[in-house]
């Protein structure tokens, strides 16, 4: 048997994630693997490392620092989060990512990215700093239009969850056979069609088979709740999920907000938490 955390991104509705990972991590739950989607793959490395509290504390301290995101870094440098600072100074200078620890954990990490060309997923075990460093993580974190493209080993890439937002299927093909699943959108959510998309067909109009992933994305991204939905009642996926909408923006200026969207990961999980380690071990 072989335990998985799978985790949705959602941006700044990661904040709920961040509360469940840490109230998990307390608890010494562990995984054999994780894998994580955008926001899911840039918090989700923290579990690897076990720096319970990193993400709401480097988060609530920079969302609304002009270096970290904005309008501003957008029209300057092509991405709403400012690559430097939030992939650099953040996690080097000023709250390190703990690399050391990250290595010496035998835990399995994996970060879901999308590739333009192609329109298909790539997931790839990420291997650490000489991995080319944070690339893998920002590419997966990477949200069109608001976003440079990242180019690694010759692939150009984007968000993860433009081609597999919940890689339950994929985890569960690798061996993953007891799997965790955190949502970031209540249970009766159902994605709508992107109002961006003319924009989208503007601008990726060079990578149709990225245009066509935006196109069906709802519908695959449906699919795949009626499939977990379907495996949950089968007690074969446990599914964390918060009660309701979380008071947070895509981009969220207001640490409180976020505070809010933490709490309410940490509720979830702390009710949860006899569960969640009864089906971890079988």
């Amino acid at each position: 048997m072989k335990t998985g955390l799978v985790l949705e991104g959602g941006a700044m509705r990661g904040m709920f994630t961040a509360g469940v990972m840490d109230v998990l991590m307390e608890n010494d739950v562990d995984f054999d693997g994780v894998i994580g989607v955008s926001a899911g793959a840039a918090f989700g490395c923290n579990y690897k490392s076990k720096q319970i509290g990193r993400v709401i504390r480097y988060n609530t301290r920079f969302c609304a620092d002009k270096r970290y995101c904005g309008l501003g870094s957008l029209l300057k440098t092509g991405n709403i989060y400012n690559t430097d600072f939030c992939y650099s100074t953040v996690p080097l200078e000023i709250d390190p990512f703990d690399f050391a620890a990250y290595d010496a954990n035998p835990q399995e990490f994996y970060v879901v990215c999308t590739d333009i060309e192609s329109g298909q997923p790539v997931y790839h075990k990420y291997l650490g700093k000489n991995d080319h460093g944070f690339d893998w993580i920002r590419a997966s974190a990477s949200m069109p239009l608001v976003s440079r493209i990242v180019e690694i080993e010759g692939r150009k890439l984007l968000d993860g969850g433009i081609a597999d937002s919940i890689p339950v299927r994929y985890f569960q093909s690798i061996g993953y056979d007891r799997n965790v699943v955190v949502l970031t959108q209540p249970k009766d959510y159902q994605k709508e069609k992107n109002s961006a998309m003319p924009l989208i067909h503007m601008k990726y109009k060079r990578y149709p088979n990225l245009v066509a992933a935006m196109e069906n994305r709802p519908a695959v991204y449906n699919e795949t709740l009626a499939y977990i939905a379907q495996e949950e009642a089968a007690g074969r996926l446990l599914v964390l999920r918060p009660p309701e909408p979380l008071p947070v923006d895509r981009v969220e200026k207001d640490p409180e907000h976020l505070k809010a969207a933490y709490t309410i990961g940490r509720q979830t999980a702390k009710k949860r938490l006899p569960e969640i380690k009864a089906y971890l071990q079988g």
